[in-house]
């Protein structure tokens, strides 16, 4: 069988039962790579619409973390059912393509969302997801009895709480939730969704396989970088078309390469499979911890693109508030990739005291942006990231070296 490929082949029609936990080579299958295709839509859009808000001198974060959570939690659902369940058959695609569907039509309504709390296109796109999800879990229910239980309990926990989210946005488009009340519910449905998998699996666990969801959990962060590449390359054309090649716009742009290349470094030096074969019992610890890695490198997306626009010159926003819309992103990131990663493994790959400094230096970089200029401190940024990786990759290299030197030589 081809790696990514799952057993059934794509058949008109197979029994839905659990997959192995311990399935040899199971990777992303070719569906699973074109649903993330449709959250790259989603998630360029939110990190355009952030790098507006920081352009305009409002950074609007509390829409951007609400908007980012529904891409995020529908991502996740289908991500950790797919390793699951996935059948791969005529059905579970077509369910897929509804999901798909409606992660489109919640990416069309990001921008209202974000610039005039009009969240009607997104709650429809969230809810035509979990229409497909919902009807994914009936699937479990009803041809997997050992899992009908589970089954049952996901689909009615998950619609429940989507009756939740449509009377929210109706409330207030009929101006019966006061604006006061607007986040304390979004807060609190957010919490309900969050509990609907510890419920659902509290009698049994599904059988996702620990380095398919690593790979997933890869491939996702991978996409943001990506976003994050395309949102500095759209403010270097602005600032080029503004006024030309400079020594500054340069210093920036290779900075920013360099940073995203040091934070993918860093992410893939841990064994995240290995830990969660070991760990299963935290997967919901390090799966809920990744929202927050998850969008501090989306929000760096859209802090790379105005730090780029302004030093091309066409930008007034304040250097220091540009620099923090770089720094705040990448403390955040590497913060909370050891705080999810420490549980896990037995061994740190990446030292948590360098990992403190590094983003206390980060954090306090910007205040020097008034006297060394912008590109400076994206530079700094970036070169203190690179420490990160050389003080965690160097000693792992020497305890390579010495191992090699005390073995002992067989052909002896």
């Amino acid at each position: 069988m081809a790696h990514g490929t799952s057993p059934t082949g794509g058949r008109l029609r197979v029994r839905m039962s659990p997959r192995a936990t311990d399935e040899p080579h199971r990777v992303s299958s070719p569906l699973e790579l074109l649903f993330d295709l449709t959250f790259v839509v989603a998630v360029a859009s939110i990190t355009a619409q952030l790098a507006h808000g920081i352009s305009d001198g409002h950074v609007l974060l509390g829409p951007f973390l609400q908007v980012f959570f529904a891409i995020w939690w529908a991502w996740m659902n289908f991500t950790w059912f797919a390793s699951s369940y996935d059948t791969d058959d005529v059905p579970y695609r077509l369910l897929t393509l509804v999901q798909m569907a409606g992660v489109l039509v919640l990416a069309a309504g990001v921008p209202a969302a974000v610039n005039e709390t009009d969240y009607r296109a997104v709650t429809l796109g969230y809810l035509i997801m979990r229409v497909g999800l919902v009807a994914q879990w009936l699937r479990v229910a009803f041809e997997h009895p050992a899992s009908r239980g589970i089954g049952l309990r996901y689909a009615s926990g998950i619609a429940i709480v989507q009756v939740g989210w449509v009377l929210r946005l109706l409330l207030a488009q009929a101006g019966l939730l006061p604006e006061a009340w607007q986040v304390p519910v979004f807060l609190g449905l957010v919490v309900l969704e969050l509990a609907v998998p510890p419920w659902a699996e509290r009698k049994l666990s599904t059988s996702w396989h620990p380095h398919h969801i690593a790979e997933r959990y890869g491939l996702f962060t991978i996409i943001l970088l990506g976003e994050s590449v395309l949102a500095a390359s759209t403010g270097v054309e602005a600032a080029l078309r503004a006024g030309g090649l400079s020594g500054s716009l340069v210093t920036v742009a290779i900075s920013g390469l360099v940073l995203l290349f040091t934070l993918w470094w860093l992410y893939f030096l841990e064994p995240a499979g290995d830990g969660l074969e070991h760990h299963r019992e935290l997967s919901y610890l390090w799966g809920y911890g990744h929202y927050g890695i998850f969008a501090a490198l989306a929000a760096l997306g859209a802090g790379l693109e105005v730090a780029v626009a302004r030093t091309g010159g066409h930008l007034e926003a304040p250097a220091a508030v540009v620099g923090y819309a770089v720094a705040v992103p990448v403390a955040c990131f590497l913060v909370l990739l050891w705080a999810v990663h420490a549980p896990l493994v037995q061994r740190l790959v990446i030292r948590p005291a360098a990992t403190i400094a590094a983003s206390v230096i980060v954090l306090l970089s910007p205040l020097a942006s008034g006297v060394v200029g912008l590109p400076a401190v994206v530079a700094c940024i970036a070169v203190v990231c690179v420490l990160v990786v050389v003080v965690t990759v160097a000693p792992r290299r020497s305890r390579g070296n010495l191992t090699q030197a005390g073995a002992p030589n067989v052909l002896e």
